[in-house]
């Protein structure tokens, strides 16, 4: 749970006797677990809904203990979760309506280990090109540049595969370490190669007549999936000699 200020005394940023904080007072209690926050991040939240702040007279925003509570809850879901805003403000509506509502899953979770978490709830499959910029937290010229080296690609309508969310935020963090797009095609190489194997291995079962059979090659798939990523990840590891925990 997000630690919002209570007691002794605030900066002169925020409110008043009230217990309302400007934006700036927000930002600051943010930041201690989410660094990469910005004033315009916060904004950008407002303009979709996920935070209604009053206004004072002259326009300036003031939040309440709850604002900054319900903006971790975003920050938080988008981080380790990856969820759209979309599905991230309908969970949460939910929630203060009272409904024992479960955390939606979109696309890869972050968990402990380099194993993909195997969703137990239906998944939002499709995300729009907006939702996606907000989810990782890029921007439109990053998804351009993204898209130019073959590390995301839209759907045929535009819209973008839930996954395309993991690869987005994934691609920024290495960027924070000075791994740039186009280093990154190398990796992507390697991926469709893979993806490739895994085709050639669970082809026969897709031409299958049997229904049942073809619905068993989705399974397969996944399986297959897994366990190449798994291998993937030890490999690199031992090529490094880290063991990551």
């Amino acid at each position: 749970m997000l630690q919002t200020p209570s007691g002794g005394a605030r900066s002169g940023t925020a409110a008043t006797d009230s217990g309302l904080m400007s934006i700036g007072t927000v930002l600051n209690a943010l930041r201690d677990e989410f660094p990469e926050v910005t004033i315009s991040k916060i904004r950008f939240l407002e303009s979709e809904g996920l935070v209604e702040p009053r206004r004072t007279p002259s326009g300036y925003r003031k939040f309440s203990a709850r604002d900054v509570e319900r903006l971790g809850h975003v920050l938080r879901m988008q981080r380790d979760h990856y969820l759209p805003l979309k599905v991230i403000r309908e969970h949460l509506d939910a929630m203060e309506r009272g409904e024992a509502v479960p955390l939606p899953v979109v696309g890869r979770q972050r968990t402990g280990d380099d194993t993909p978490e195997p969703p137990e709830r239906p998944t939002a499959a499709r995300v729009g090109r907006a939702e996606l910029l907000a989810a990782a937290g890029i921007g439109e010229d990053d998804l351009v540049e993204w898209q130019s080296y073959g590390l995301i690609a839209p759907l045929e309508d535009g819209a973008y595969d839930a996954e395309a969310v993991t690869v987005a935020s994934l691609v920024a963090e290495l960027g924070r370490f000075g791994i740039e797009p186009r280093h990154l095609r190398v990796m992507k190489a390697a991926a469709d190669r893979e993806a490739g194997l895994v085709d050639q291995v669970v082809a026969p079962l897709k031409r299958h007549r049997n229904p049942q059979t073809r619905a068993h090659a989705e399974a397969r798939t996944k399986e297959l999936a897994a366990l190449t990523v798994r291998l993937h990840a030890a490999l690199v590891q031992t090529a490094l000699g880290v063991r990551l925990p």
